[in-house]
This record gives C-alpha cells, sequence and structure tokens, in this order.
C-alpha cells in the first residue's frame, strides 16, 4: 500500500488529489480574492468555472486573474459557487449593476431567472405577433407606441381623445351647460339658476355640441378597439386582458345614452328602476381615466406597487375593522346617557369611528360626554398608530417599481469598459531560447486544433497571440504547489 504524501520536514499527510489544494487568485479592480479550483468546477457552464474562458483574462506577470469589474457585486458572485448556487444581491448595489455583473460572469438564464424572482421582477411575457405581416405592423402600430414613430404619433392622438372625453363628461354637469332633459344626470336647485340659465335646454340631443364631441371620441374608441380586436394574434388573450375589458366598458354608457334618446322621442317610457341603472351606467364612463394607463408609465408603477402591497393593504383594512368595532362600541356605550347623542347604535357609531381613525374629522357626530372624549381621543391615537405601520411598506415598494423602471431605461445609454486580453511579453531569455519558443509557437499555428495540456486546470499556461496557450516552463512542480489563476 502506497504511503500518503508528507511535506517535508512536516507531520501532515498532503492531499493525493491535486484539484483539492489547487487554489486560485482572482483581482477584481485591485481586490484580490482567492479560493479553490474545485470551487468554481461546481459550474463549469460560467465563466470562472470553465478553464478556457477564464484563461483569456490571465495575468502572466502576476499570475492571477484580473477583471476590471465591479468589486462589491464579486462577493455575491463568488458566494455563488462557495454556496452551491445561492445569489445573494449586496445591498448597496442597485439591481441593474448587479445584472449586468451576472451577464458578465456567464451564470446563466437559470440564475437570472431566480434572481429576478427574488427581487421581484414580474415576468415579462413573450411578445405574440400576428402571422401575417400586414395584421403584425398593425398590432405593433396600436398596441406598442414605442415600436416606430406612426405608433408614437397614434398614442399621442388615443390620449388627447382620452383627456377631451374625460373633461366633456365633468364640464355637461356644470348648471351652464346641463341639459334639462338629461334624466340620467340628477336634479339640483342651484343658487346661480337664475342668473345662469343652461344653454342646452332648447337644444335637441343630436344638436348638441357635447354629444357631437362625445361620438367623435366613441368613435375613435370604437375604432381603436376593433382594430386591436381584428389584429389580435390570440382573440381568447385579447378578451382575457383587464385594459382591452376597460376599453370595452368604456364606450357601453355612449350606445345606452342613444338608445334612450331613441325610446324617449318614440315617446317610451322608462321605469323608475331604469333609471338609476342608467345612472350607473353613465358613471362608468369616469373608468376611461384608466385607458391612461396604457400610455403611463407612472400608472403602471403605481398598479404594480398596489399589486405588490395586497397583504399590507390587506392588513391596514384588517386593523381598522378591528378598531372601528372596538372604539364605535365604546363610544355608544360612554354616550348613551346623554339625552341629545347622535350615537343611537353601534352601526351609527361605524361612521364616526372611520372617520377618527383616518384622521379625517369631519365633525358631523362628535361625542359630548368625558367618557365619550376619551374614547374618541384613544381613537384618534389609535388610527394613527394603525394607518403609519404598513404605509412604509408601499411607499417602499412604490420607490422600488420606480428605481428600477428608471434603471432599467438608463441601462442601453451606458456602455462597460471591456478587459483586455492579456498577451505573453517579450522574453529577457537568451536567443536560443526564443528560437525554440517561436518554432514551438509556428508548429501550433499550423494545427487545425489546439492540444490542451496536460494540467485540466491550465497549469503553468498563459493566453498569447494567435489564440494559442503556451507553457510558462515549470519543469517539476513541486507537491505543495498553489497555482494561482
Amino acid at each position: 500500500m502506497e504511503k500518503p504524501l508528507a511535506e517535508p520536514g512536516g507531520p501532515y499527510p498532503l492531499c493525493p488529489h491535486k484539484d483539492c489544494c489547487e487554489r486560485v487568485v482572482i483581482n477584481v479592480s485591485g481586490l484580490r480574492f482567492e479560493t479553490q479550483v474545485k470551487t468554481l468546477r461546481q459550474f463549469p457552464d460560467t465563466l470562472l468555472g470553465d478553464p478556457r474562458r477564464r484563461v483569456h483574462y490571465f495575468d502572466p506577470l502576476r499570475n492571477e486573474y484580473f477583471f476590471d469589474r465591479n468589486r462589491p457585486c464579486f462577493d455575491s458572485i463568488l458566494y455563488y459557487y462557495q454556496s452551491g448556487g445561492r445569489l445573494r444581491r449586496p445591498a448597496n448595489v442597485p439591481i441593474d449593476i448587479f445584472l449586468e455583473e451576472l451577464k458578465f460572469y456567464q451564470l446563466g438564464e437559470d440564475a437570472l431567472t431566480k434572481f429576478r424572482e427574488d427581487e421581484g421582477f414580474i415576468k415579462e411575457e413573450e411578445r405574440a405577433l400576428p402571422e401575417r405581416e400586414f395584421l403584425k405592423q398593425v398590432w405593433l402600430l396600436f398596441e406598442y407606441p414605442e415600436s416606430s414613430q406612426a405608433a408614437r404619433i397614434i398614442a399621442i392622438i388615443s390620449v388627447l381623445v382620452i383627456l377631451i372625453s374625460i373633461v366633456i363628461f365633468c364640464l355637461e354637469t356644470l348648471p351652464e351647460f346641463r341639459d334639462e332633459q338629461d334624466i340620467s344626470l340628477p336634479l339640483h336647485h342651484h343658487r346661480g339658476n337664475s342668473s345662469h340659465p343652461s344653454l342646452r335646454s332648447s337644444k335637441s340631443q343630436f344638436e348638441d355640441p357635447f354629444f357631437i364631441v362625445e361620438t367623435i371620441c366613441i368613435c375613435w374608441f370604437s375604432f381603436e378597439l376593433a382594430v386591436r380586436f381584428l389584429a389580435s394574434p390570440s382573440k381568447p388573450a385579447f378578451f382575457k386582458n383587464i385594459m382591452n375589458m376597460i376599453d370595452f366598458v368604456a364606450i357601453i354608457p355612449y350606445f345606452v345614452a342613444l338608445g334612450t334618446e331613441f325610446a324617449r322621442q318614440r315617446g317610451v317610457g322608462q321605469p323608475a328602476m331604469s333609471l338609476a341603472i342608467l345612472r350607473v351606467i353613465r358613471l362608468v364612463r369616469v373608468f376611461r381615466i384608466f385607458k391612461l394607463s396604457r400610455h403611463s408609465k407612472g400608472l403602471q408603477i403605481l398598479g404594480q406597487t398596489l399589486k405588490a402591497s395586497m397583504r399590507e393593504l390587506g392588513l391596514l383594512i384588517f386593523f381598522l375593522f378591528i378598531g372601528v368595532i372596538l372604539f364605535s362600541s365604546a363610544v355608544y356605550f360612554a354616550e348613551a346617557d346623554h339625552e341629545d347623542t347622535k350615537f343611537t347604535s353601534i352601526p351609527e357609531a361605524f361612521w364616526w369611528a372611520v372617520v377618527t381613525m383616518t384622521t379625517v374629522g369631519y365633525g358631523d357626530m362628535s361625542p359630548e360626554t368625558v367618557g365619550g372624549k376619551i374614547v374618541g381621543s384613544l381613537c384618534a391615537i389609535a388610527g394613527v398608530l394603525t394607518i403609519s405601520l404598513p404605509v412604509p411598506v408601499i411607499v417602499s415598494n412604490f420607490s422600488y417599481f420606480y428605481h428600477r423602471e428608471i434603471d432599467c431605461e438608463e441601462q442601453g445609454q451606458y456602455t462597460h469598459v471591456t478587459t483586455c486580453p492579456y498577451h505573453l511579453p517579450p522574453s529577457p531569455a537568451p536567443p536560443a531560447l526564443q528560437e525554440k519558443a517561436h518554432q514551438r509557437e509556428e508548429k501550433q499555428q499550423q494545427d487545425s486544433t489546439v492540444v490542451p495540456p496536460a494540467s485540466k486546470f491550465l497549469d503553468g499556461v498563459v493566453y498569447v497571440d494567435g489564440g494559442q496557450l503556451m507553457s510558462l516552463g515549470l519543469e517539476q512542480p513541486n507537491k505543495r504547489l498553489v497555482t494561482q489563476v
């Protein structure tokens, strides 16, 4: 049986396997790291795990690898190898910079996907495009404003039409422009009616300027929705999109109002129940404002924030619910002996508890007794504490999505400096050795393939001109040699 190797003059046996003791020295912008070769071998498809990839960055003068990259990021990159695949971004490193480092070190798509999931990135769905070229161009024109200049112009027109429609919806409720024959609008007695008579009372609805402008807006909305539906690559996916549903619901009130006008001209009566339904449908017109989210990054960020903060919003509502029940019950019993009390029941006190806990304080209901005022004070303090607990988390989520969007926009504006491959410097060896090395290099260039050296870890090997691997001349390496690459 062969005895294990021992260090001369030392009692401890040496490891018989070379890759157990071989180590790697990596210099990242002046900060040197050292690890074992077997640590990097865990991921052979990466830049550091593949010897033939990392040899391009080997510095023969210092006998180490040099990377002109971000230093704080490399702590996490090296930990990825040491931990067997755990990737953690340093707190002081932005996401876009860390993503660039992951791509440079070629950790693979699996690592990038897992990192995006851990960071809360919403998985981007692949853009499904129609197969026909004409439908493809039409789909890009109406669905993706960033695809061309013409698509941007169409997006600007859509935004202007949406804004005009919302302004018309608000202005037609003013006393000066209110249609007295429009039963879907609530009837109010305004103080200024005598001095500001209605400008629309004597006109038919089809001659009304507001109705004409609304018709033009609805024609554009209907045209846009129809074109996008006909050009969509998948009709079921089109109807599943919430934005398309908003576009469809936004045009329904116009056709309902149009049918009501035709029925009124023909003398068809309208039940009282349908009047309330008509007013609700008319209110749906205000949902057109959500159509702006298709063209607004800010509204998209707000939607992502609310979606990511659903747990915190649920906790906020739950805490408010508990507080409303507790304090409305307490103030009801505290004010029970007061004659002119407005807290006639616990449900009647719900409104006061909500207004007090949210620090609004309308003043329509207020406690009169000493006990009621003490309960009111505790309710206000508890409301401030309850609301303040989950709000910072929501603000943090908004800040995260906002800065992520800004970083993604700036990512393509800058180019990272490239690390130049190292070449073997001129040798101070005698002319005979230089000639021998020159002959060896010419022989390697004539071969169609490069034969790798005996050591699979590229011990004592450097990268020289011509894409060849050349030995540094280590004739008999020591058994305790620590290879630094």
